[in-house]
C-alpha cells in the first residue's frame, strides 16, 4: 500500500504513541527573574518615537532619545507630534551604547561633561527596564536580542505589536536557565592555556563569555538556542530543558513503539517551539513525527545519529526564516559532517534541512526513503555518563558503530580539518613524559603509566582541544583530526610513549624517566654550577642533598672559593 493510501492508519499510530510518550522535565527547572518598574525608553527619530511614546501612557516612566532626523514634514503629521506625549521630555545626545536585558538597561550617552548614564540624568534610575527602538538600524547588533528590548524601526507592524506587550512588563518575570556548565570537564582553559573555543563562535545572543578563563553564560541574555551545548565537544555545556539523557530517552521510546504499532520505520522532525510549530498541522504524513525544540540546534548530531540507530529512518530539521544566521550556519556544518560520516559507512544521506515550502510538499521525498534499507534498532547504553568519559561522545560513536554494521562496516579513517575527533601524535625521541599534557587534558584521553613512566592516549576520548599541544614544552605534540571506524582501535588504550626509569646512582630508587635526566644533563651539565659534578644530576632528590653535604664536610672552603 502507498504511504498516502496508508495515511489514516499511519496518523493514528502517531497520535496514540506521542500522546503516550512524554520527554521527562525537571518538574522544578532553575530559573532567573527579571524585575522591572515600567520605565521606557524609546530611541529614533523623535517624530515617530514621539508618537510610540504618547500610547505608553500607562508606563511609569518614558523618556525620549531622538537620534534621527524628523521623517516628514507634512503639517498634519507635525502637528499630531506636537500633540502627543506633551509631558515626555526628549533628549537629544549622541547614543554610545546599550547594554543588558529586561529590568536592566544601561544606557551610555555623550554628555557635556563626558559619557553619561541617561537613565541617571532622565529619571534619576540606575537603568531602563525596557528600550524600544525605531531606528533605522538596531542600536543593539544581536541575531537574538535581549529580552525587553524590542527592535521595530518603521516596520508599523511590528511597532503595534510591541507597544501591545510592553504595557505587560511590569513585575517580575522568571526564565529558565536553559545550559548548565561543568567546569571539571571544559576544554575552554586549563592553567592558563587557551583551548577549545567552539561555544564562543555560536551564541547568536552573546550570553557566552569567557570570564577569568572560564566559560560563563549569561542567564538573562540567554534564548535556549542550544548552539553552545551542540557545539561543545565535552558535554561541559548540557542543555537542561530537556537533559541530554531525557531527550535520548524520549527519542528512543518514540521511535521503539511508532515502529511496533505502525510496523514501519519513522521519520524524525526537529522543528522549534515557535516559528516551526505554525507549519505542523494535520496534513503532516503520519509516518513523520514532529518533535518541539526551543531551537532546532537544540538537538545536535548525537541525538541525530542515535536517533537513526533506534530506528528511524530518516532525519528532517525545520529551518524557518527566522532561525538566527549563526544557527543555520552552524547546522550547515554538522550536517555535512554527519552526512560525509553516513557516505563513507555506505548509508543514505538520511538527515537533511529542510524549508517549510519543502515540508509542504514531503511525499515524494518520503516515498524515495522508504525504499531505503531498513535499520535494526539497537539499545544504547546511557550507562557511560560519569566526568571521566564523555557520555555524548559515547553515545554519537555507539550509533555510528551500530549504522556502521548496519552497512558497509567499513574499518578505515576518514579525515576531516576542523573536528573535535582524532588522535594526538607526538616525536617520541624528544618527549620526556613530562606529563604536562596528561595535566591539562580535560577527557583524561591522555594518562600516565601509573607506576611505570609511560604515556597513554584513548582515540574515542579526545576532542582535539589543542590543550596538549600548547601545555607541552618540548613542542612535541600534533594533532590530527579524524573520524576512525574501527571501533577496537578507537576504544584501545594505546601508549605513545614508554621507557625504563632512570635510578638514582647512588641510592637506585627511581625518581624520573630516562629521557628527562638525559636532557636535564644537554641542558644543564655544561653550566659551571654543574659542571664539577655532573653526577648530581643523576641523584634523586635526597641523595643530591646527602653529596652536597658530604662534600662541605670534605671541604669546609670549596663553597667561599
Amino acid at each position: 500500500m502507498s504511504i498516502i493510501k496508508n495515511q489514516p492508519m499511519l496518523k493514528q499510530a502517531r497520535q496514540q504513541v506521542m500522546a503516550n510518550t512524554q520527554i521527562l522535565q525537571n518538574l522544578i527547572p532553575p530559573t532567573v527573574s527579571y524585575t522591572t518598574q515600567g520605565n521606557v525608553l524609546v530611541i529614533g527619530p523623535e517624530d515617530l518615537a514621539r508618537l510610540a511614546a504618547d500610547k505608553l501612557s500607562t508606563m511609569n516612566n518614558c523618556v525620549i532619545l531622538a537620534n534621527e532626523a524628523i521623517t516628514s514634514q507634512d503639517e498634519a503629521h507635525l502637528e499630531a507630534v506636537m500633540n502627543a506625549a506633551t509631558d515626555i521630555e526628549s533628549y537629544y545626545n549622541k547614543l554610545i551604547s546599550i547594554k543588558g536585558f529586561l529590568g536592566q538597561f544601561q544606557v551610555k550617552v555623550e554628555g557635556d561633561n563626558g559619557v553619561s548614564d541617561l537613565s541617571v540624568v532622565a529619571i534619576r534610575q540606575a537603568h531602563f527596564d525596557i528600550v524600544l527602538d525605531l531606528s533605522h538600524s538596531p542600536s543593539i547588533n544581536l541575531e537574538m536580542l535581549p529580552p525587553g528590548y524590542f527592535y521595530v524601526g518603521q516596520d508599523q507592524a511590528l511597532l503595534a505589536d510591541a507597544l501591545e506587550q510592553i504595557p505587560d512588563l511590569v513585575g517580575e518575570f522568571d526564565k529558565p536557565r536553559y545550559v548548565k556548565v561543568n567546569h571539571d570537564i571544559c576544554a575552554h582553559n586549563k592553567h592558563g592555556l587557551n583551548g577549545c573555543n567552539r561555544c564562543l563562535n555560536f551564541c547568536p545572543a552573546d550570553a557566552i563569555s569567557s570570564v577569568a578563563q572560564k566559560i560563563e553564560i549569561d542567564p538573562y541574555l540567554c534564548h535556549g538556542a542550544g548552539s553552545c551545548s551542540n557545539a561543545c565537544p565535552t558535554g561541559a555545556l548540557s542543555y537542561d530543558l530537556p537533559s541530554p539523557k531525557s531527550l535520548h530517552s524520549y527519542l528512543e521510546k518514540l521511535v521503539s513503539r511508532y515502529r511496533l504499532q505502525a510496523q514501519t520505520a519513522p521519520v524524525v522532525l526537529f522543528h522549534d517551539n515557535e516559528a516551526g510549530a505554525q507549519f505542523i498541522t494535520d496534513e503532516l504524513s503520519g509516518d513523520v513525527l514532529p518533535i518541539a525544540m526551543e531551537e532546532i540546534t537544540v538537538a545536535s548530531i548525537d541525538h541525530w545519529m542515535t536517533t537513526l540507530a533506534y530506528g528511524a529512518r530518516e532525519i528532517l530539521i525545520l529551518n524557518t526564516d527566522l532561525t538566527a544566521p549563526t544557527l543555520t550556519q552552524m547546522l550547515n556544518g554538522e550536517l555535512a559532517l554527519a552526512n560525509r560520516i553516513l557516505d563513507e559507512m555506505g548509508q543514505p544521506q538520511r538527515i537533511r534541512l529542510i524549508s517549510p515550502d519543502e515540508l509542504a510538499d514531503l511525499y515524494p521525498s518520503l516515498a524515495i526513503s522508504l525504499a531505503w534499507p531498513v535499520i535494526m534498532p539497537m539499545t544504547v547504553n546511557q550507562a557511560d555518563a560519569g566526568p571521566a568519559s564523555n557520555a555524548k561522545r559515547s553515545l554519537l560513536f555507539q550509533a555510528i558503530d551500530h549504522l556502521n554494521s548496519q552497512a558497509a562496516a567499513v574499518d578505515n579513517v576518514l579525515s576531516i580539518a576542523n573536528i573535535p575527533y582524532g588522535v594526538v601524535s607526538i616525536n617520541s625521541d624528544k618527549c620526556t613524559l613530562c606529563m604536562s599534557c596528561v595535566a591539562t587534558c580535560p577527557t583524561q584521553a591522555l594518562k600516565d603509566g601509573g607506576d611505570t613512566p609511560a604515556l597513554k592516549f584513548t582515540e574515542q576520548d579526545c576532542v582535539q582541544c589543542g590543550l596538549c599541544e600548547a601545555a607541552c614544552p618540548e613542542k612535541v605534540i600534533s594533532l590530527v583530526a579524524q573520524i576512525n571506524f574501527n571501533p577496537q582501535q578507537r576504544q584501545q588504550v594505546q601508549i605513545l610513549k614508554q621507557e625504563p626509569p632512570f635510578e638514582c646512582i647512588r641510592c637506585g630508587s627511581e625518581f624520573a624517566t630516562q629521557s628527562m635526566v638525559h636532557k636535564m644533563i644537554e641542558m644543564v651539565g655544561a653550566h659551571s654550577a654543574f659542571s664539577a659534578n655532573i653526577e648530581r644530576l643523576k641523584m634523586c632528590g635526597d641523595c643530591r642533598v646527602k653529596d652536597m653535604f658530604e662534600d662541605i664536610l670534605d671541604d669546609p672552603e670549596k663553597q667561599l672559593r
